[in-house]
């Protein structure tokens, strides 16, 4: 990275501070220069960076790398981070802000690192219940579900995105009095209006890049809100709050 390109992103994330800055480095013919971008989170604990900065990003040149910042931390990456760096397939830079300003930058390029199916730690969009459902199937049935964009709390703003999109996922619900199959995708509506939250039923089967766990009876894999990723006994409550059942058809 040029000095210039690096000045450039610590004005950006002194600017931003206490929230996450992000942008992107461009490289158009032979100048390189930082393109700062709107974080979109809602939060301040991770950032999302708008979609329609990226794309006149690419307008304006070719991406080189993806850039944020950490405020009052280490410019160490999350799991989230972690993630996104593999999801973009760009070598991604962090650089930590305090109130007296930028400090260490830390970079790092996709290495083929995954998220573990249980225990991973809650980023919305990056890391959430729906990604859950998604990482389930490609690894366990090699199939490549589609993704949906989704703003943080969307159930809270008139949206419904699993209602209205199962279907085109490759989805259908079980018919009456059909028995739930271990992979099949139980959608719940915990503390909302709609359906917000889906788990993958795996019944009494463990999971391939978990082996040797223990058997519970009736499992389900799901990562709730703010929570770690776990397997719990389908049953009680998450009974109660199921709001559909479905089986991939393709």
């Amino acid at each position: 990275m040029r000095k210039a390109t690096l000045a450039a992103v610590h004005a950006h994330a002194v600017a931003q501070y206490p929230r996450e800055s992000c942008g992107l480095i461009v490289a158009a013919g032979r100048r390189e220069r930082y393109v700062p971008c709107r974080n979109t989170a809602s939060g301040t604990e991770h950032f999302a960076l708008a979609p329609e900065d990226y794309a006149a990003a690419e307008d304006a040149g070719r991406v080189l790398a993806v850039v944020h910042s950490h405020p009052d931390a280490p410019p160490l990456p999350s799991d989230a981070d972690l993630a996104g760096c593999e999801a973009s397939g760009l070598p991604w830079h962090i650089v930590s802000v305090t109130a007296e300003g930028a400090g260490e930058l830390h970079s790092f390029a996709p290495t083929g690192w995954r998220a573990p199916l249980l225990g991973r730690m809650f980023f919305h969009r990056v890391l959430d219940c729906y990604t859950l459902v998604r990482d389930y199937y490609h690894r366990e049935r090699g199939i490549e579900l589609l993704d949906f964009e989704r703003e943080d709390d969307w159930w809270h703003k008139g949206q419904d995105l699993y209602m209205q999109g199962f279907e085109r996922a490759g989805f259908a619900p079980l018919a009456r009095g059909e028995a739930l199959q271990p992979g099949d995708v139980i959608l719940m509506q915990v503390r909302s209006p709609v359906a917000n939250h889906a788990g993958v039923y795996l019944g009494h089967t463990g999971l391939q890049e978990q082996p040797g766990l223990y058997p519970v009876p009736g499992a389900m894999l799901h990562h709730l809100y703010g929570r770690l990723s776990e397997r719990v006994v389908y049953g009680g409550h998450w009974a109660e709050c199921t709001r559909l059942q479905l089986r991939y058809r393709g």
